[in-house]
């Protein structure tokens, strides 16, 4: 049977990146609290392909998956994506992992226990160097203080969200990167709360009014003082409760960028 994917092509086009998109998998990942945690991630695979081979072999990507997902550790990204040029004769390979990720909560005074999921991302690249990023949205609250300073005792808040996702040059737990900014706004965000516990949360809020260019400096500082963060690109969006629009702000430092 021919192999029509192995043929030589003429067009002399390069692809910067082909392979498997959206490929739903349950995974086990290392937890620093529970030790793993299982959990179900969209994954996509690519490899460059030069521009003499018609096609890769899409059904190499799945195999690796299938080998590594009952335990996925980070330090292991740079040996599957070795794997996938080797078998797949590529000069580089990327990996895309998006996924629910679970911590437990314990609320402020009461100490009431509960999950709170946070959408965590893991993305990896493979070419002359290995580079490594991990990233997550994280719920928060915001309070606006151009209405606290209007109204005088209060003011109206919103959720929020602060996306983040930092390049690393050493290693960095998903709950570190999550705990690192998520106190950056007017307060947290918890899954079960106690009547003490949402006095003492709208108090905070009250005390630390907060813009979304508050909040995006607040995590800047947060991720460029860490030592085992390279660059990172932070998001935030506040859903705002009294205008038709949402408020956004964003900051971007490239890895090897000098810190202010």
């Amino acid at each position: 049977m021919a192999d029509i994917r192995s043929e030589r092509d003429e067009r002399r086009v390069p692809i910067d990146r082909v392979g498997v998109k959206g490929l739903r998998y349950p995974v086990v990942l290392l937890d620093k609290a529970r030790r793993r945690q299982h959990t179900v991630a969209v994954v996509n695979m690519y490899v460059s392909l030069p521009q003499t081979s018609r096609g890769t072999y899409m059904g190499r990507f799945v195999e690796i998956l299938e080998q590594y997902h009952e335990e996925l550790d980070i330090h292991k990204l740079g040996t599957i994506l070795r794997e996938v040029k080797r078998r797949l004769e590529a000069e580089s390979a990327h990996w895309e992992m998006e996924f629910p990720y679970f911590i437990e909560k314990r609320a402020p005074v009461s100490g009431a226990r509960a999950l709170v999921d946070y959408r965590c991302s893991i993305r990896a690249d493979l070419t002359d160097r290995f580079r490594l990023r991990i990233g997550a949205a994280v719920p928060v609250t915001t309070l606006c203080p151009c209405s606290k300073e209007m109204v005088g005792a209060t003011g109206h808040n919103q959720r929020a969200e602060i996306r983040v996702s930092a390049e690393l040059n050493g290693f960095l737990w998903l709950e570190d990167l999550i705990e690192l900014v998520e106190d950056c706004g007017s307060s947290e965000v918890y899954s079960l709360l106690e009547r003490e516990d949402e006095r003492h949360l709208t108090n905070h809020a009250l005390e630390n009014p907060a813009l979304v260019e508050d909040v995006v400096r607040n995590v800047a500082l947060r991720l460029g003082s860490c030592k085992d963060v390279a660059g990172f690109e932070i998001e935030v969006e506040s859903y705002e409760s009294v205008h038709n629009h949402e408020a956004y702000a964003r900051v971007c430092r490239a890895a090897g960028e000098e810190r202010r």
